[in-house]
């Protein structure tokens, strides 16, 4: 069989990981998976050195001299897809690319070039989540999923943010070569074959400790010690000594969530913590987080990350179990 023809479109500024942990996935499928060659090139518009949003400088060639068909177009993202939107020379060949290619592929925001370039029109598609709503704005004829790790409509695939081209350069990886071979990348890498869930898995704990207001900062840190008690938008607002309409219009404007989703949230993000680090039984963890049963919990688990409770607590026995392999002499 013929290597699979990889070529991945970067420019100024692009997120490095963006290009590099795809192409440790397909270097690693080269070197560890019996009869997968994928041969990668990395291209930008005027070819030469291109430095990257993190300083480091590598090497690419110009994407005009890229002669098809290749058999994956893959573009980046990051801090310079403001003005990679903007690059007539740089759309053009993209779209020249993806006419002929089998799949059209995005990590990050390079969803938006994609979509500068047509190529996105009545699809779905997602992208980093801090951007998802720019994207949907900026092109209405895309639908954006602002939760998924990655997401295919037919031949096109794009996925989220940054580490999320791993995920998306495994999930092509299996398309190619199977479920075994993606598994064995995935243990090389020490990474997940899939992601449970998608972006909302992002720490809203952490984030809460950006609120401005004292008052909604203490309770922020107060409730993640107090997650057996009733945690009522009543009763958080009788805490901080504020009217129900007082507190919530104040929580929205510091979190940027309700505080009932973050509560929520904190529950979720303690409980995970806990089926990865204890032998906790899913009855006790669901009520230690305040869940009160482990069916609340589990429909919780399955809305919030696609998944369930006993399936999130066996990734991380699993993801255990292989450091422990690895750290054998």
């Amino acid at each position: 069989m013929s290597p699979i023809r990889v070529v991945i479109a970067t420019f100024d500024s692009a997120q490095i990981l963006d290009v590099t942990g795809p192409l440790e996935v397909f270097s690693s499928a080269s070197r560890h998976v019996q009869g997968a060659e994928y041969e990668t090139e990395v291209v930008t518009v005027r070819g030469g050195p291109v430095r990257a949003s993190c300083g480091l400088e590598f090497a690419s060639t110009a994407i005009a001299s890229v002669a098809g068909p290749v058999d994956t177009l893959m573009i980046a993202g990051g801090s310079g897809v403001g003005t990679a939107v903007l690059d007539h020379d740089l759309l053009q060949h993209v779209h020249r690319l993806a006419l002929d290619a089998r799949r059209v592929t995005s990590v990050c925001t390079g969803a938006f070039v994609l979509a500068a370039a047509g190529l996105l029109e009545g699809r779905r598609a997602t992208t980093h989540w801090a951007e998802c709503d720019d994207l949907a704005i900026t092109y209405p004829n895309v639908t954006v999923d602002t939760d998924a790790i990655y997401v295919q409509d037919g031949n096109v695939w794009t996925s989220a943010g940054i580490t999320a081209g791993i995920d998306l350069a495994l999930a092509l990886v299996t398309e190619d070569h199977g479920g075994p071979a993606a598994t064995r990348i995935a243990r090389q890498l020490v990474v997940y074959l899939q992601r449970s869930g998608g972006q909302a898995q992002f720490s809203l704990i952490l984030a809460g400790q950006t609120a401005d207001s004292r008052p909604v900062r203490d309770l922020l840190s107060w409730l993640r010690d107090h997650l057996t008690e009733d945690l009522s938008v009543p009763a958080l607002a009788r805490h901080v000594n504020l009217s129900e309409r007082q507190f919530t219009r104040l929580f929205k404007a510091q979190v940027g969530i309700t505080a009932a989703d973050h509560v929520e949230t904190v529950r979720m993000e303690s409980a995970c913590r806990l089926l990865e680090t204890t032998n906790s039984s899913i009855e006790q963890v669901a009520r230690a987080c305040g869940f009160g049963t482990p069916e609340t919990m589990n429909r919780t688990f399955r809305r919030r990350l696609a998944t369930t409770p006993g399936a999130h607590r066996h990734h991380f026995q699993d993801r255990a179990a292989l450091l422990a392999e690895r750290a054998v002499p």
